[in-house]
């Protein structure tokens, strides 16, 4: 796999000035869009689209300040329909127009060409089953609701504790199938996992065709397929969200096994009165690579 990033990183400098077609260096490499997306956004530290717009940027400064063509030539180049579209990326990569740039030959900020690294540490021991589950239905209370890299998630908090606790009982009353408990859903995310963008959260469970749902709860139904299940225990979220990371930079570069479309679900197995620790298994859907 990380062979396979370098690879793309090394596609995106082929391409500044070109559509770059993801999905087809993907089938290229025997995996999907899908997963080679979300293990750049992940082990980078930020989307692919991001990157990719601010190496266009760092490139494009150079012909922007040497003066050598006209701003509308350049935006044209970079794939920009209007100088004024152009200017717009410009501005929020290096904090100055175009023509301040040209004017004053800076200040520019660079975003150096990325190289991904494999490096062993073991500071978190992966503690991972695979289990293969038949189809089945997620339901309870979903919202909409920004994406958080690190921290508490106010929304998803909001949302939560906005439920009577009588609610919850319901909930764990209804569920008859794994993931057992009440369960943190996310699906419907952006491919890149861009802080900020929105996501669909649901507070539920997991239930069987043979379950009659509520009539006032959301079902999200969920494909056949293999799981990777991780189990973690420490503070909270903070443990969760350094599994998450520990899965792209540890986990899926040692193992034959990709990403696959559906939700994240997260299932709290014990926690603290507070809720500051926790042990809880993250469910990942995957399949195997090619």
């Amino acid at each position: 796999m990380i062979a396979w990033l370098n690879h793309l990183v090394d596609l995106v400098e082929e391409n500044l000035t070109e559509e770059l077609d993801v999905d087809g260096l993907a089938t290229a490499l025997g995996t999907t869009e899908y997963h080679l997306r979300r293990m750049f956004s992940t082990l980078a530290g930020m989307p692919l689209s991001e990157y990719v717009r601010r190496r266009r940027m760092t490139v494009a400064a150079a012909d922007v300040v040497s003066g050598a063509a006209d701003l509308l030539g350049i935006a044209v180049r970079y794939g920009y329909g209007s100088a004024e579209a152009f200017g717009r990326a410009f501005q929020s990569v290096h904090g100055v127009s175009p023509g301040q740039a040209r004017r004053d030959g800076g200040p520019l900020r660079t975003q150096p060409l990325l190289r991904f690294r494999l490096t062993v540490e073991g500071a978190l021991p992966m503690d991972v089953r695979l289990v293969s589950r038949p189809a089945f239905r997620l339901a309870g209370h979903a919202t909409r609701v920004p994406l958080v890299h690190h921290g508490v998630n106010a929304a998803i908090e909001q949302h939560v504790t906005s439920l009577a606790p009588q609610e919850h009982a319901r909930l764990k009353a209804l569920g008859d199938a794994e993931p057992h408990g009440l369960l943190a859903v996310s699906t419907d995310l952006d491919p890149d996992r861009r802080e900020g963008t929105e996501l669909t959260y649901l507070h539920g469970v997991a239930v069987t065709d043979a379950v009659e749902v509520p009539a006032d709860l959301d079902v999200i139904g969920v494909d056949a397929g293999s799981w990777a299940v991780f189990r973690a225990a420490g503070p909270y979220p903070d443990t969760l969200q350094a599994v998450w990371a520990a899965t792209a930079s540890e986990w899926f570069p040692s193992n034959p096994w990709r990403l696959r479309p559906g939700p994240q679900v997260v299932t709290v197995l014990d926690r603290a009165d507070d809720f500051s620790t926790a042990t809880v298994e993250l469910w990942l859907p995957v399949e195997a690579g090619s």
